[in-house]
């Protein structure tokens, strides 16, 4: 990755949580922490990595994503509006009872490939479209995004095996692992780890890096493409919350609003960041 595309890229990732800010702050309901996690994996997603077409979302040979964790849509809907599958000023109405812009995701917004939210449930629906890719032969990849909490769920490991069965090499899992979910550290509401272990018991190939690393993110998924005979787990170890001092690696924001005061300072803080990268 030379000078210009991660600058460029980092520059995306800050605008898109300061994009996630603003929803959640208009909307006055949303989730910031986990949206702030993810950012730097969809930047690099969306921006690098996916062969899509904002003017064609359905277009067959496209890649695919689900965000399993779907009610991280604040980052994903800023995203999607970045790379123009629908224009940034509809960001506006996020969670509004007239919108598209619900606070799950959900098919009818262009660029959603699966309507989500109900935890557990997105690993199965992306293991059906690698396998239909399999037998139609086509060259898309299947990418995945789940929550650390969101393993808890046991239908994510009848998943897991289904995957190894079929051979699915086109299906990559993206586990935004920031440790905290709604009640607490998921240590302590319910141990995973180690995840790179369980997977590699599944049968799948494991790759573990820097989940706002973005040169760290674009090699686990040039790996991943050339990974065969066994889908991809990533294993992106991330911070709740990142970007903003007073939220990272504090479950509050898993769902809480900013107060006035509480949005202007992660908003300055967020744009000095910017700045710092704009030079």
């Amino acid at each position: 990755m030379d000078n210009t595309t991660r600058t460029e890229l980092r520059k995306k990732a800050i605008n898109t949580r300061i994009t996630a800010l603003n929803m959640v702050n208009r909307a006055q309901s949303g989730h910031i922490g986990g949206s702030f996690s993810v950012a730097d994996i969809l930047t690099v997603l969306y921006h690098k990595v996916m062969n899509v077409d904002p003017q064609n979302p359905r277009w067959v040979g496209r890649d695919r994503l689900v965000m399993s964790k779907g009610h991280c849509t604040p980052a994903l809907y800023a995203v999607l509006a970045q790379r123009g599958f629908f224009p940034e000023a509809e960001l506006a109405t996020f969670r509004e009872t007239t919108s598209r812009l619900s606070g799950h995701a959900e098919m009818n917004v262009p660029g959603v490939d699966m309507s989500t939210g109900s935890l557990g449930q997105g690993l199965s629906a992306a293991c059906g479209m690698a396998l239909a890719g399999k037998l139609d032969n086509a060259d898309y990849y299947v990418y995945s995004i789940h929550g650390d909490g969101e393993l808890q769920e046991g239908m994510i490991w009848e998943a897991a095996m289904t995957a190894a069965k079929y051979q699915l090499d086109n299906l990559v899992a993206i586990i935004d692992d920031n440790k905290l979910q709604l009640d607490g550290p998921t240590a302590e509401v319910m141990p995973l780890y180690s995840l790179e272990d369980k997977f590699t018991a599944f049968g799948w190939h494991v790759i573990t890096c820097d989940g706002h690393d973005l040169e760290a993110l674009d090699a686990a998924l040039m790996e991943a493409k050339g990974v065969k005979g066994k889908p991809v787990a990533i294993i992106a170890e991330t911070v709740k919350g990142k970007g903003v001092s007073f939220m990272e690696n504090n479950v509050h924001w898993h769902g809480n609003v900013p107060s006035a005061e509480e949005y202007e300072k992660a908003l300055l803080e967020l744009q000095a960041q910017l700045q710092e990268v704009e030079g």
